[in-house]
């Protein structure tokens, strides 16, 4: 059944913006009339204000949104980083990190360092600067993502697996330390740093220095391969210190 418009009619004004999906506005637009019966407000003041709260409404939404489907593990801002604690820490290179200019020239991180140092948080800060700014972010540890990847081969599923992941501007790999790859894990990848080259954003993190990524492949061919693809746009960063973990213990 059609809405007859009428002006004076809230009914129409409540269905209206329910199909059009203004949410913001529908829970405010009456408190906004009232507001500018009592200061005399301008009809463009009014809906400038309007449309200002949808818009703040819908930015909220979309933030929250990304930042339940990163799957962070702790949600951490670059602000909360102790550099008081661990001097090697260098500010002014994790500061522009986190102003993305990375992400938009489709460049990599690589975070290397001990545990405990703070690699993950300042990998999530970023991630978290990148949702503000409304990208897609995804985090998932190293061995979790092989054996996805892995199960995605068996399943058939593995071309919509990595289509998925060609969508996510910024993929958050964290701990590429703690496995040992067999042929097929390792080439599976290869294929998402191979796929990801120059078209969207890496940040890995991992306790091993370059030098000894033969350790998580096959050999040095394989970690070559794949750090020709991942260092040849990258940032590095390479932290040292004792683990905030330990001095939180203490």
């Amino acid at each position: 059944m059609e809405v007859q418009k009428n002006e004076n009619d809230t009914g129409y004004i409540e269905t209206m913006m329910k199909q059009f999906k203004l949410v913001d506005m529908r829970e405010q637009y009456q408190d906004l009339i009232r507001e500018a019966e009592e200061s005399s407000m301008g009809y463009e003041e009014f809906l400038r204000r309007l449309l200002s709260i949808e818009e703040t409404g819908k930015k909220r939404r979309r933030t929250e949104k990304l930042r339940h489907a990163a799957c962070f593990e702790a949600e951490k801002r670059l602000e909360d980083i102790d550099y008081s604690f661990n001097h090697t820490l260098d500010r002014d290179k994790i500061t522009e990190l986190g102003r993305l200019g990375f992400l938009e020239a489709c460049e990599n991180i690589l975070i290397i360092g001990p545990p405990g140092v703070g690699k993950s948080m300042i990998a999530t800060g970023i991630g978290m600067n990148a949702i503000n700014a409304g990208y897609k972010v995804l985090f998932v540890n190293a061995k979790d993502l092989v054996d996805r990847l892995y199960e995605s081969m068996n399943a058939g599923t593995l071309r919509e697996m990595l289509a998925e992941l060609d969508k996510i501007p910024l993929l958050i790999i964290d701990e590429l330390s703690y496995i040992k790859m067999d042929r097929e894990r390792e080439s599976l990848f290869f294929q998402v740093i191979r796929n990801r080259y120059e078209k969207n954003s890496l940040i890995i993190t991992t306790n091993l220095p370059m030098g000894r990524w033969d350790e998580l492949f096959s050999g040095k061919l394989a970690a070559t391969a794949i750090l020709d693809r991942l260092v040849h746009h990258c940032h590095i960063l390479s932290i040292t210190g004792d683990s905030y973990r330990v001095k939180g213990s203490k």
